[in-house]
């Protein structure tokens, strides 16, 4: 895709979340399903994902991307999503585990609510990324409530990409550029 038919294929959305901003609010979700086997949390997806033979990162159609299920895209919001509902559900196993705690099977999901006014720069008030997200266990099991809220409370504690995205970790961004070298036709990279 060229900057014309990106252009081009944002211009319309853009401009209904000028007229409309209620219509950039979108809601992200994932699923996924305990085993009952093991520690271990399967996805749930869609027909892209099946589809797909590696997972690919694009445009949401919101930002003028192309429909997931014809191109095979992803957004990166959804597969952080993902990753969220899958570290939750494997810590979930692994700390009912080591708690004695039987369950019978699980769902774990999770959504989340993003403006794409903010990640179009339509609006620089409005957020870029997510403003909330919801993570859920539904939980077939018969221990008591106390022990199923202290198996949510340390599935919080010790899931790496809750705490990740929950702590706001220092991150730092670089770039670099490949050089060609003279008629030698190789690369070299340069850090900035």
């Amino acid at each position: 895709m060229d900057a014309t038919t990106l252009r081009a294929a944002q211009a319309p959305l853009k401009a209904q979340y000028r007229s409309d901003p209620s219509s950039a609010l979108l809601t992200l979700k994932s699923s996924g399903t305990l085993s009952s086997t093991s520690i271990a949390c399967s996805l749930s997806s869609g027909p892209a994902v099946s589809a797909a033979k590696q997972k690919v990162a694009g445009l949401h159609p919101a930002a003028g991307g192309p429909d997931a299920a014809i191109s095979g895209e992803l957004c990166s919001g959804d597969m952080l999503l993902e990753a969220l509902v899958a570290c939750a559900g494997v810590t979930l196993k692994a700390v009912a585990t080591a708690l004695e705690i039987e369950l019978r099977s699980g769902e774990v999901s999770a959504e989340g609510d993003l403006d794409f006014r903010g990640t179009m720069g339509v609006d620089r008030n409005a957020p870029v990324g997510f403003v909330e997200i919801r993570l859920r266990f539904v939980l077939d099991t018969d221990a008591e409530q106390k022990k199923v809220d202290k198996l949510v409370q340390l599935t919080e504690r010790y899931c790496v990409v809750l705490q990740t995205i929950s702590k706001a970790p220092k991150i730092s961004v670089s770039s670099s550029r490949k050089e060609k070298m003279g008629s030698l036709g190789g690369t070299m990279e340069l850090e900035q």
